[in-house]
């Protein structure tokens, strides 16, 4: 039996279950990436905390800008519009944040 004999059953039998597993695998799917994205600019961050200031810091400041900004599109995806909790507890860097056009993500809304 295919997915799609197996969803129609499923309508058959209950339709608004023929997308709930799908949902539930999509929000899972929506949770794994944000915490790997998160992990990504804790990681990026700590690595440009740790850089001398020479040319590996432009790299590493060029990593963790990127890092936070698909962190952030992430976030919005999943939802979450407002940025300034985890830019506190990740303690991202005001030199990172400028550099994405994102400083105004420190207002309070």
């Amino acid at each position: 039996m295919s997915l799609k004999d197996s969803l129609e059953l499923i309508r058959t039998v209950r339709p608004e279950a023929g997308t709930a597993m799908l949902d539930h695998e999509i929000m899972a799917e929506r949770a794994s990436s944000l915490g790997e994205a998160e992990r990504q600019v804790a990681k990026t961050i700590a690595a440009l905390s740790a850089a001398a200031a020479t040319d590996g810091r432009t790299h590493r400041l060029a990593e963790a800008q990127r890092a936070v900004w698909q962190y952030f599109v992430q976030r919005e995806l999943c939802g979450f519009r407002r940025h300034a909790d985890v830019i506190r507890d990740l303690r991202i860097p005001a030199e990172v944040l400028n550099g994405l056009g994102a400083s105004h993500t420190l207002r309070r809304s």
